[in-house]
């Protein structure tokens, strides 16, 4: 099998080690329990947040047992890390629903049926029960304020202010890490690289808090982002979320397909399971082939496949298809919705009215001259049919769902019609 840290690094995934000779000496030992945790200050996860989970399921596929920890009382303070002002803070009824929709991300990409399956604890069930007198007593004397002072989540916001609950959330997620090493037997904690301060702190609460002998490491994994050096998991119409309802299979699979070359091996290394060998002969299509983008359609297919199913996969694949040939009636009217919701839309009313009125009202074409010279050369068509018959009336059979159509004028050309 091939060496699990070699992996990581060849995949450019390890940023920062807290003990690197210690942490190889480890997984060589012995099978380990591990961490990575997630606030719930959303109720669906993006593309951003998963790399760390991701290299933790790579743990889990070597052996090691996983423990997410979904973080229902941190959740409720806010990370200050990588921000330059104090978040909202949320109530306790989002926060649970927060929970419950991420943990359903969680149980898509990990495996919790096996011997090493992986484990989901709330962070809230035992930072919750803590009083105040108990966390300052038993934990605030652990850790001195100039060593908090050096860490780079509050540094970098004393001038523009920062609040003591900010103040003193890398302390609670130190104790996080220590509960997790005297309950679960947890010996690693992963994140992202704006979570290096938080692992320290982790550590240094299990230090002082056990003997000499007591072995605990930390990793973090770095920010990705795309060759031009900007900032990755946006598209144009927001954040990439794992929710279907806020960003669909479709657009999902798309935001991957359309991956630069000059990032796609990168993310195959980071974002998939496929084995070196295949990453590598898809890095050669990239050189050789570009124009058939095997590199890209590879990777939506696995991103597409690992969060949302193969159904909803083989479903982003017919939309992409029906939209490369033009071939519309092969989708469903939720499908063409889907599909159509980023392009340029008009309101009308449900009234009849000849083809020619109606794609000049819809600005569609610029007059009537225009719109009965692109009807009778074909140019025009409803929801994938072609309306060639000047004298068409368009009418209820052409509105989806009574709802809306789909109206394209030459080959790309689309335009979403919303009736009122």
């Amino acid at each position: 099998m091939v060496n699990l840290l070699d992996d990581l690094a060849w995949r450019g995934l390890l940023y920062q080690q807290t003990d690197a000779e210690g942490m190889e000496q480890l997984l060589n030992k012995e099978k380990i329990s591990l961490y990575c945790g997630v606030d719930p200050t959303a109720d669906s996860m993006h593309i951003g947040h998963i790399v760390p989970l991701l290299t933790l399921r790579r743990f889990q596929m070597h052996g090691h047992k996983p423990i997410l920890l979904v973080g229902g009382a941190t959740g409720m303070i806010g990370d200050p890390s990588g921000r330059s002002e104090e978040r909202q803070l949320q109530t306790t009824e989002q926060i649970d629903l927060n929970v419950q929709g991420i943990k359903k991300q969680m149980e898509q990409i990990f495996d919790f049926q096996s011997e090493n399956g992986a484990q989901m604890v709330n962070n809230r069930d035992w930072i919750g029960s803590m009083n105040v007198i108990e966390f300052l007593r038993d934990f605030g004397k652990l850790i001195n304020i100039n060593y908090m002072l050096g860490k780079d989540s509050i540094a970098s916001r004393l001038d523009t202010g920062l609040s003591f609950t900010e103040f003193a959330y890398t302390l609670i997620q130190g104790i996080d890490f220590n509960h997790l090493y005297d309950h679960f037997g947890c010996r690693v904690q992963v994140g992202g690289s704006d979570q290096w301060g938080n692992i320290t702190t982790g550590l240094e609460v299990i230090r002082k808090t056990h003997d000499d002998n007591t072995k605990a490491y930390g990793i973090t994994i770095p920010l990705v982002t795309k060759a031009d050096g900007t900032k990755f998991g946006k598209s144009a119409s927001g954040s990439i979320w794992l929710d279907a309802k806020k960003t669909s299979p479709y657009e999902f699979y798309q935001f991957w397909i359309n991956t630069a070359d000059s990032d796609v091996i990168k993310y195959l290394k980071i974002f998939t399971f496929l084995e070196r060998v295949e990453i590598e002969a898809l890095e050669v299509t990239v050189e050789n082939e570009p124009h058939l983008r095997k590199a890209q359609i590879t990777l939506a297919e696995e991103m597409t496949r690992l969060i949302h199913g193969q159904d909803a996969l083989d479903q982003a694949i017919r939309i992409s298809q029906a939209l490369f040939s033009g071939d519309l009636k092969a989708l469903t009217a939720e499908e063409m919705k889907d599909a159509f919701k980023d392009v340029p839309s008009v309101e009308m009313s449900k009234e009849d009215k000849t083809i020619v009125d109606f794609i000049v009202e819809a600005a569609v074409s610029p007059s009537k001259r225009q719109a009965r010279e692109d009807v009778t050369n074909g140019a025009i068509s409803i929801n994938g049919e072609k309306i060639t018959d000047v004298a068409y009336v368009v009418g209820g059979e052409d509105r989806l769902e009574d709802e809306f159509m789909i109206m394209r004028r030459g080959k790309k050309n689309y335009k979403m019609i919303k009736f009122v």
